[in-house]
C-alpha cells in the first residue's frame, strides 16, 4: 500500500542511516582517543579494572623513584666505605713500618694524622639529601638504627594495599658515632693496645707519640686497624648486597609496570587497524543509506504523478 502520511520505506531507511551514523561516531571516537573503552559507559567492568591498574602503575612509578633514591644513598655509602678501607689499610701499613727499629715514629704519626683526618672527611662527606649513614649520632632524637627504602606496592585479592620496604642497618656500617655510649667502626676505643702503655685506642685516635709506647702497643694498634678493616669489609659486603637487591627490585618493578600497561591495553585499547577498516565500511554504508533514504522519499513523487492528467 502506498501512503503519503506514512512512508514506511523512508522510516526504515532513516533508522538504518541513524544507526550507521551512531556507529561512525563511535568508531571515530575510538580512532581519535585510541581507546575502545574510554569511559565507564563504554564498559563499566573493564573501565573499573583499567582505572585501578593505572592507579597502581602510578604508585609503582613512585616506588621506582624511591628505589632510585635509595640506590643513590647506598652507592654513596658504599663508595665512602670502600675509600675508607683503602685509607685504613694504609694506616695499618704505617703501623707495621713503625715496628722497624730506628724509624722516626713521630714522622710516621704525622702521616697517620693526615690519614685519620681523611677518614673523618670521607665519613662527613658521605651524605645524600641530608642523610649520612656513616657519620651518625645514635643519641639524637628520632634516630633509627635501620634505614627503610620503599621497594614495592602490593594489592591483595581483597583489594587491600600495602607498601614493602628494604632495610639497611646503619648501626653495623657507621664509621663514626657521636653518641658517647656507642661507637662506630673507626671510633671504637673499647680495645686497649695491651702493651706497656696499655691505652684504649681506635683507628681515629691511634697515636705513636703516646708515652712509654713499646712494640707490643704497636702490635695492638695493628690489631685494632685490622679489626676495623674486617668490620668495614663486612659493611661494604652488606652494602653491595643491598645494591644488588635494589637493582633487581628496580628492574622487576619496571618489568611489572610494562606488564600492567600491556594488560590494561588489551582491555581498553582500540585496534586501530580494525577500527580504520570498520570506518571505511561504515562510510560506504552511510552513502548507501543516504541513497536508500533518497529513493524512499522519491516514492511520494511517484504517487504525485498518478494524479497528473
Amino acid at each position: 500500500m502506498s501512503s503519503l502520511m506514512t512512508n514506511v520505506s523512508a522510516m526504515t531507511a532513516l533508522r538504518a542511516l541513524q544507526n550507521t551514523n551512531d556507529s561512525i561516531e563511535t568508531t571515530q571516537a575510538r580512532i581519535s582517543t585510541g581507546f575502545r573503552v574510554s569511559e565507564a559507559s563504554d564498559n563499566a567492568a573493564y573501565w573499573s579494572i583499567a582505572t585501578t591498574m593505572r592507579s597502581d602503575n602510578s604508585a609503582l612509578s613512585t616506588v621506582q623513584d624511591a628505589l632510585g633514591l635509595g640506590s643513590a644513598k647506598v652507592d654513596i655509602t658504599y663508595t665512602a666505605v670502600d675509600s675508607a678501607i683503602k685509607v685504613v689499610d694504609e694506616i695499618k701499613s704505617k703501623l707495621v713500618a713503625a715496628r722497624e727499629p730506628g724509624v722516626d715514629r713521630s714522622k710516621i704519626q704525622t702521616e697517620i694524622d693526615e690519614l685519620q683526618n681523611q677518614l673523618t672527611s670521607i665519613a662527613t662527606s658521605a651524605a645524600f639529601n641530608g642523610e649520612n649513614w656513616l657519620n651518625i649520632d645514635s643519641s639524637a632524637a628520632g634516630y633509627s638504627a635501620t634505614e627503610s627504602i620503599v621497594s614495592s606496592f602490593n594489592r591483595d585479592a581483597s583489594g587491600a594495599v600495602s607498601v614493602g620496604t628494604l632495610t639497611v642497618d646503619k648501626s653495623t656500617i657507621a664509621l663514626f658515632d657521636a653518641n658517647a655510649a656507642a661507637d662506630g667502626i673507626l671510633d671504637d676505643d673499647s680495645v686497649t693496645t695491651g702493651g706497656a702503655a696499655n691505652v684504649a685506642a681506635s683507628v681515629s685516635n691511634l697515636d705513636l707519640n703516646t708515652a712509654n709506647l713499646n712494640d707490643a702497643d704497636i702490635d695492638g694498634m695493628i690489631t685494632i686497624a685490622e679489626t676495623a678493616l674486617q668490620a668495614m669489609t663486612t659493611a661494604a659486603s652488606d652494602l653491595g648486597s643491598a645494591q644488588k637487591r635494589i637493582k633487581l627490585q628496580s628492574d622487576f618493578v619496571g618489568t611489572l609496570m610494562d606488564s600492567i600497561e600491556r594488560g590494561v591495553g588489551q582491555l581498553v585499547d582500540a585496534d586501530m587497524s580494525a577500527e580504520s577498516t570498520r570506518l571505511q565500511a561504515l562510510q560506504v554504508q552511510q552513502q548507501l543509506g543516504i541513497q536508500a533514504l533518497s529513493i524512499a522519499n522519491g516514492n511520494a513523487q511517484s504517487i504525485l504523478s498518478l494524479f497528473r492528467g
